[in-house]
C-alpha cells in the first residue's frame, strides 16, 4: 500500500528495513529471552556506506566500541547483528570479548569481512552474554526462512510494537528507497539518537554527506524524543547506504541531495514519533512546537525542557490544563526569553497570551487533553528559530514497569 506525502515522495505502509534493493533481515529465538525473539539480523548483497550517532553516555557499552572501530576500517557495514534482553554495557573486558565474538561469529555467518559487521545490544546492564545461546542462534539464522518482521520483533524489550517507516523518491530516474526500524520505550532522553534505530537504503550516497545528514537529522528527529529523562548505556543510529541503485553518488553538490535529506527526515522523524508514543506505559503522544526564537537550537532546548518535565507529562495523563508547568519549563530552559512575549496553545486553545493568562473553557480543554495525540505550541517572540519536540505523558504503569524490570 503506499500513500503519496509530498509530489517528490511516497510512504510505502507495508514497507520494511528490507524494502531498499539489496537488503535481507531476520531475527529468531536463541533462548536469551524465555519465550519471545531475541536475536535479529541484517544483511546486504554488498558492503554498504555506514554512519552511525551513538550514545553521549560514558558507561558506552560494548557493542557500540566493536561497531565504531568496524566502521572506521573503511567506511562501511554489510552484516548486523543485534541482541535483545541483555545490554552488554559495563560489562569489563569480558563484554569486550563477547562483542567481538558475536562480530567474528556474524563474518562467518554470512561470508563478509569482520570489519563490515555492526553489533548491537539491549535490555539489562551488568549482564554478561549468554554466549552459548548467542552462538546457537547465529548458527540458525535462515536467510530464507527468517523474515524483516522478525527482525523488527528481535529488536524488542518493553516495547508494545513493532516500529517502522519506509519511503521512495525518484533520483536521475532510479526509484531510492529509505526504510527504518527501531526500538525505544524506557531509558529515552537521548544526546545523539535513540535506543536502537537501523535505517537502510538503496540510494548511492559519499560518506561524507551521509555522516553530515546523519548527524544534521539527529538532532531534528531522535534527539528532540524523551520518555523518562535517562539517556541510555546503548543508544544508537546506523544507517546503510548499499549504492544499489546506480545514480551518480549523492553529494552536498548534488541536485537532489535535499530530496534525499526530506526523505531521511521523515523516516527518522516518524520512528523518533513512534518511540515517544510507545513510551513505557504511555497513554498519549506529546508534540511541542517552539517559534520565535534566536535560533533553531534555542528552541530545541525550549521544547526539550518542555518535553522533559515530569510535571508537565502527569499534568497531561490527567487531563489537566495546568499551563503554569509548561511555562515554568520554558522559563528554566536556560534560554534568554522575554516573559512578556510568551505564548502557550494547548492545541488551539490559547492559555497564555504574551504573559499574561487568558480565559478558557476548562471543559473544553480537558476534553481536547483526553485525545492520545496533544499538541503544545509555546512563541516566545518574534525570532526565525522554531523546532518540534516529542514526548509522552507519565503514567502510573510506568512506575510499575520500572519497579520490577528486571523481573
Amino acid at each position: 500500500m503506499m500513500t503519496t506525502l509530498k509530489k517528490e515522495m511516497t510512504i510505502l505502509e507495508n514497507g520494511d528495513i528490507a524494502t531498499p534493493k539489496g537488503f535481507e533481515a531476520g531475527g529468531l529465538h536463541a533462548g536469551i529471552r524465555k519465550r519471545k525473539l531475541d536475536l535479529a539480523w541484517l544483511y546486504s548483497d554488498v558492503p554498504a556506506v555506514a554512519a552511525g550517532v551513538y550514545t553521549l553516555n560514558s558507561f558506552q557499552a560494548a557493542p557500540l566500541k566493536v561497531t565504531q572501530d568496524s566502521i572506521k576500517v573503511d567506511g562501511k557495514i554489510q552484516a548486523l547483528i543485534v541482541n535483545s534482553g541483555v545490554a552488554n554495557a559495563c560489562t569489563g573486558e569480558q563484554g569486550d570479548k563477547d562483542a567481538l565474538i558475536m562480530r567474528d561469529l556474524m563474518s562467518k555467518k554470512f561470508g563478509v569481512k569482520k570489519h563490515h559487521v555492526a553489533v548491537a545490544s539491549t535490555g539489562v546492564i551488568g549482564e554478561l552474554l549468554p554466549m552459548d545461546k548467542i552462538t546457537a542462534g547465529i548458527a540458525q539464522m535462515d536467510r530464507a526462512a527468517q523474515t524483516s518482521d522478525m527482525f523488527e520483533t528481535a529488536i524488542l524489550t518493553t516495547d508494545t510494537k513493532e516500529k517502522r517507516a519506509c519511503v521512495q523518491i525518484d533520483i536521475e530516474g532510479k526509484t531510492v528507497t529509505i526504510a527504518g526500524a527501531a526500538k525505544g520505550s524506557g531509558m529515552i532522553n537521548p544526546n545523539m539518537a535513540t535506543m536502537l534505530s537501523f535505517i537502510t537504503t538503496d540510494a548511492t550516497i559519499e560518506k561524507a554527506a551521509l555522516d553530515q545528514s546523519l548527524k544534521a537529522i539527529t538532532n531534528q528527529s531522535f534527539n528532540m524524543i524523551t520518555v523518562d529523562g535517562d539517556t541510555s548505556t546503548n543508544d544508537m543510529v546506523l544507517v546503510l547506504a548499499n549504492g544499489k541503485q546506480d545514480h551518480t553518488p549523492l553529494n552536498t553538490a548534488h541536485k537532489d541531495y535535499p530530496l534525499f535529506e526530506q526523505a531521511l527526515t521523515f523516516v527518522c522523524q516518524t520512528l523518533a514519533k513512534e518511540i515517544a508514543r510507545d513510551g513505557e506505559g504511555a497513554t498519549k503522544l506529546i508534540e511541542v512546537h517552539v517559534s520565535g526564537t534566536a535560533h533553531d537550537e534555542s528552541a530545541q532546548k525550549i521544547g526539550k525542557a518542555v518535553i522533559s518535565s515530569n510535571l508537565v507529562k502527569t499534568a497531561i495523563h490527567g487531563a489537566d490544563a495546568n499551563w503554569g508547568r509548561i511555562i515554568t519549563a520554558v522559563g528554566y530552559s536556560g534560554e534568554p526569553i522575554d516573559p512578556n512575549q510568551v505564548s502557550v496553545k494547548l492545541g488551539e486553545i490559547t492559555v497564555v497570551n504574551h504573559g499574561v493568562p487568558v480565559s478558557f473553557s476548562e471543559e473544553e480543554a480537558k476534553q481536547y487533553l483526553q485525545q492520545t495525540d496533544v499538541s503544545i505550541d509555546v512563541n516566545v517572540g518574534d525570532g526565525p528559530g522554531e523546532a518540534y519536540g516529542w514526548g509522552c505523558d507519565l503514567s502510573y504503569e510506568y512506575v510499575r514497569i520500572n519497579a520490577s524490570y528486571r523481573t
